[in-house]
């Protein structure tokens, strides 16, 4: 309760919209850059280069440390920018996404459905058959793809989180009537297996994974399947939802699914796409609770930044408007929370320290 009461009021300081944020410079015109697929090659650019301010950097550090960072990078054009390691933790150090691989669930549903396995206006129930739930079987039948994409099934974790059998997923409200943050979502996963015949690791390896040249793996705890994987692998998909599902010129998943994952897929929670988190719209709500705030979720942040957000502040951040990616993994900032934490609105008043 003390964060949320934290959340909320950080939210009213700057409840209008991320309008406010410092303006950048004009990112430097060049081809966007994408790393070789193997190995550890990948272009930087210094601070200079881009014109930032070089005294705001260790202030950056330091804030990052202090809020128990393990892994910390930027990237623009695809370049690195900033990467820093903290404590005994390394570039090839694993970490867990924890619900920022939400993302990677969305986009590789995306991608069956690019290659015609299944439909975001599919039932769930065709590909896991009645009974997946506690809800009747007409409740479940109004359950669709999209309902499990956008947090809006109307199930309910009684109480549980990490439990996603059927006595745990009970009736709250008719499908798309309820936004309610919870992990009914990984169910995605027993649906691309279904539809595609194979199992999720492997049809997540061949068509997401291997193409932009990933590493880390899912590792089962408790009914959830969680991600973990270097930063620079986690800055590998940032780069891919950079480019609205395109690396080095292959259309990895459709643009079109992309953006339509990137920006509001209800009127509920205008902040939520398909297990993406948006900034800039004009309310939201949060994990774990059923009000509505004003405002943008970070009022420092870019307008028009999209992100993957997991708890204990696991971080992507995607800004088009300035051809950013910024990375974060650790333990949690300060007391655990499930995604958004007030650390999200101070650490991006340190990074537009940057370009002042």
């Amino acid at each position: 309760m003390k964060r949320l009461l934290v959340l909320i009021a950080v939210s009213m300081l700057g409840c209008s919209s991320s309008s406010d944020a410092p303006t950048t410079p004009t990112t430097p015109t060049e081809t966007d850059y994408f790393p070789p697929l193997s190995g550890n090659t990948w272009e930087t650019r210094s601070l200079d280069a881009l014109q930032w301010n070089n005294q705001a950097k260790q202030p950056l550090l330091d804030y990052l440390e202090s809020k128990h960072t393990k892994s910390f990078m930027v990237l623009v054009n695809g370049r690195i920018v900033i990467e820093h390691y903290f404590g005994d933790h390394t570039a090839s150090s694993p970490w867990y996404w924890a619900s920022a691989g939400k993302t990677l669930t969305a986009t590789v549903t995306g991608i069956a459905q690019q290659q015609g396995f299944l439909s975001v206006d599919d039932p769930v129930n065709a590909y896991l058959g009645n009974g997946w739930t506690s809800a009747t079987t007409e409740q479940e039948n109004q359950i669709k793809i999209k309902h499990l994409l956008s947090m809006t099934s109307g199930l309910q974790d009684a109480g549980n989180d990490d439990c996603v059998s059927p006595d745990c997923l009970t009736f709250a409200a008719a499908a798309g009537t309820r936004w309610a943050y919870d992990n009914v979502y990984v169910k995605l996963q027993d649906v691309v297996a279904e539809a595609t015949g194979q199992t999720w690791d492997s049809y997540f390896s061949t068509q997401l994974k291997n193409k932009i040249g990933m590493t880390g793996a899912w590792i089962q705890t408790g009914d959830l399947s969680i991600y973990w994987s270097t930063a620079r692998s986690m800055a590998r998909f940032g780069l891919l939802a950079l480019h609205n599902g395109q690396w080095e010129g292959q259309q990895i998943v459709n643009a079109s699914f992309f953006e339509t994952a990137t920006h509001p897929t209800q009127d509920i929670n205008e902040s939520y796409g398909y297990l993406w988190w948006i900034n800039g719209e004009s309310s939201f709500r949060l994990p774990q609770s059923q009000l509505e705030f004003p405002g943008s979720i970070i009022p420092s942040g870019p307008g028009d930044m999209y992100m993957a957000l997991g708890m204990n502040d696991q971080k992507i951040y995607v800004v088009p408007s300035r051809k950013m990616i910024v990375i974060r993994m650790g333990d949690a900032a300060d007391d655990q929370n499930p995604a958004i934490s007030d650390f999200d609105e101070v650490l991006w008043q340190k990074i537009n320290a940057l370009y002042q």
